[in-house]
C-alpha cells in the first residue's frame, strides 16, 4: 500500500497541545513524533524519534503481540477503531501500569496511515515491588488490573469477588482513587459486623428520640461518604430485612435517617465485595436477586495467591517494606522458594502475616527459611470447599490445628491466615464450636 512520506506538520504539532503524554507513529511501529509530556516521561534524555513504540515502552525485539502482551496497533487494524489496553512499560522510574488509547488516523486516500498513542499511567498500581497500592504482574493480576481501569471513571456499581484475604478492599480503594470522587472520603463498611439491629442507624443515621438510647442525632456512613466512595465489605452478611433498604438507596439514590420522614439524596459511588456466591445464595433466598443484579453491575474477580504464584516474590518485597519500613530485609533464596512452594489458603493477608513474623524473628537482614515458620502451619485450608470430599478434608484439617492449639481463637486464625470470623464460620459449619 502506499504511504504519505511524512505525517502532515499540523497533525504533529496537535500532539503538543496535550497534556498526558502522546506519540505518533506509522504502521510499522516507527515513532514519528512525540509531545513534550511524553519525552519528559519516557524519554531518558534520548530521541525516540525512529524508534519502534515496543522497544521504548516494554524493551521488547518484537511488537507486543508477538511478546505475549495485547497490543493496540494490532487490535485497531482488525477493528478500524480506537482501542484501549492496559500495559506495563518501563519508564526511568521503573515499570509502571498505564493506561494506553491508540486511535487510528487515516490518509487522504480513505487509508490507516498512523496512530495517536495517549499514554496515562494508573498511579494505584506498579509492576514492582511498592510500599502502597496493589502490587503485581501476573497474567491475572493484569487482567483484574484492566478491569479497573477501565470501571474507575464511571459512576458503575462494581462487585468484588474472591477468597477471604485477596485485598479486596485494597482493590476497592485503587477504584476510588482512580475514580473523579479521588478528592473525597472513602468509607469502607465491614457489614459482617454489625448486628441486624444496628445496621440501618450505623448506615443511615438516625433522629434524636428514634428507639432508646438515641440521645441525640447521628450521622451514618452513607452521609459521611458524600461525594465520595462507599465500599460495602462482606454484603453478602447484609441481613435480609435490610437489603430492601440497601436496594431503595442504589435505585432512587434516597434514604431516610431512622425515626425520619424526610428523604436524604444520597451522592455516593457504591463498591462491594463477598467472598460468598451471592448466586447461590439467591437460589436458596438468603439474598434477593434484584439487590444481587444492582450490585453486580461490573463484576470484577479478584485472584487467589495461588493464581498468580509468580507475585509471590515481588509482593514478598512489597510487604517486607511495609511491615519493617525501617529495616532494609531482604529474603534468602531458599526463602523464597519456600513462599513460592506454599499454598496460601490465606491468601495475601497470610503472606502478610508470615513476612511480619520472619521480621521480628530475624535479627539480621536477610530472612531464611527458619524465620518463615511454614513448616508449623495447618495444610491449606479449602476456601469455600463445594465438594464432600473437600469439605472433608477441610475439617479434618480444622480438628488437627483445634488439637495442637492452646492460644486464642483469634490467634488460630492469624495462624491459619485466615480472618477470624472466617474461622467462626468454618468451625460452625463443620460443629466444632461447642455448645453455650
Amino acid at each position: 500500500m502506499p504511504r504519505d512520506s511524512h505525517p502532515l506538520a499540523e497533525l504533529t504539532s496537535f500532539l503538543e497541545s496535550f497534556e498526558k503524554p502522546h506519540i505518533l507513529f506509522d504502521r510499522a511501529y516507527r515513532i514519528l513524533a512525540a509531545n513534550a509530556a511524553y519525552r519528559r516521561a519516557h524519554g531518558a534524555g534520548h530521541s525516540v524519534i525512529g524508534r519502534t513504540c515496543y522497544a521504548v515502552s516494554h524493551h521488547y525485539a518484537v511488537p507486543c503481540d508477538q511478546a505475549g502482551e495485547s497490543c493496540p496497533l494490532a487490535r485497531s487494524l482488525a477493528s478500524g477503531q480506537r482501542e484501549r489496553v492496559l500495559h506495563l512499560h518501563h519508564t526511568p522510574q521503573g515499570e509502571a501500569y498505564e493506561n494506553i488509547e491508540l486511535s487510528p488516523v487515516k490518509n487522504a486516500r480513505g487509508e490507516v496511515a498512523y496512530f495517536i498513542e495517549k499514554m496515562a499511567p494508573m498511579d494505584v498500581a506498579r509492576g514492582l515491588s511498592a510500599r502502597s497500592g496493589l502490587v503485581g504482574r501476573a497474567p491475572r493480576f493484569k487482567a483484574m488490573l484492566e478491569l479497573v481501569s477501565r470501571v474507575a471513571p464511571s459512576e458503575a456499581t462494581v462487585l468484588l469477588q474472591g477468597e477471604s484475604g485477596t485485598g479486596k478492599e485494597l482493590v476497592a480503594g485503587a477504584i476510588h482513587e482512580a475514580s473523579r470522587r479521588a478528592s473525597r472520603l472513602f468509607i469502607a463498611v465491614d457489614c459482617s459486623g454489625l448486628p441486624e439491629t444496628l445496621f440501618e442507624s450505623e448506615l443511615f443515621g438516625h433522629e434524636r428520640g428514634a428507639f432508646t438510647g438515641a440521645t441525640q442525632r447521628k450521622t451514618g456512613l452513607v452521609e459521611a461518604a458524600s461525594g465520595g466512595t462507599l465500599f460495602l465489605d462482606e454484603v453478602g452478611d447484609i441481613p435480609l430485612g435490610m437489603q430492601v433498604k440497601l436496594l431503595r438507596l442504589l435505585e432512587t439514590g434516597t434514604y431516610r435517617r431512622v425515626g425520619a420522614t424526610e428523604l436524604r439524596k444520597a451522592d455516593i459511588r457504591v463498591v462491594s465485595a463477598t467472598h460468598r456466591g451471592l448466586r447461590d445464595m439467591v437460589a436458596r433466598g438468603d439474598f434477593r436477586q434484584d439487590l444481587y443484579y444492582r450490585l453486580n453491575t461490573f463484576p470484577i474477580q479478584v485472584p487467589a495467591l495461588r493464581e498468580r504464584v509468580e507475585d509471590i516474590p515481588l509482593l514478598a518485597r512489597a510487604l517486607l517494606g511495609r511491615v519493617a519500613p525501617t529495616r532494609n530485609l531482604r529474603l534468602s533464596a531458599d526463602a523464597e522458594r519456600a513462599l513460592v512452594q506454599y499454598a496460601f489458603p490465606g491468601n495475601v493477608r497470610e503472606l502478610r502475616n508470615v513476612l511480619e513474623r520472619a521480621s521480628l524473628m530475624c535479627d539480621g537482614e536477610e530472612i531464611g527459611r527458619a524465620h518463615l515458620h511454614l513448616e508449623g502451619r495447618a495444610e491449606p485450608i479449602v476456601a469455600e470447599a463445594p465438594g464432600a470430599e473437600l469439605a472433608a478434608a477441610e475439617r479434618r484439617t480444622l480438628v488437627a490445628a483445634l488439637a495442637e492449639h492452646r492460644g486464642s481463637r483469634r490467634a488460630l486464625a492469624e495462624r491459619l491466615g485466615i480472618s477470624e470470623r472466617t474461622l467462626y464460620r468454618k468451625l460452625k459449619a463443620y460443629g466444632l464450636v461447642p455448645p453455650r
